[in-house]
């Protein structure tokens, strides 16, 4: 299996870490207790479902001018 390339655009934390359970601004880290969400150890393994993905831009509202030929 390979490894996902998530460092392009988001640097690895504890907040979307396997071995992590977020619980308000820290992490309940199995390896390293209680930690900062932020904080990386070598042992970080990306979950995917942890993850929350930025928000939906708002699209802008049409009107049916902005759909005719005339």
């Amino acid at each position: 299996m390979s490894k996902v390339s998530l460092y392009n655009t988001q640097k690895p934390a504890c907040a979307y870490c396997r071995y992590g359970i977020r619980k308000g601004d820290v992490v309940l880290c199995e390896y390293k207790g209680v930690v900062d969400t932020a904080y990386k150890c070598r042992r970080f393994r990306y979950d995917p479902i942890k993850r929350v993905p930025a928000a939906a831009p708002v699209l802008p509202d049409y009107n049916e001018e902005d759909f005719s030929i005339d």
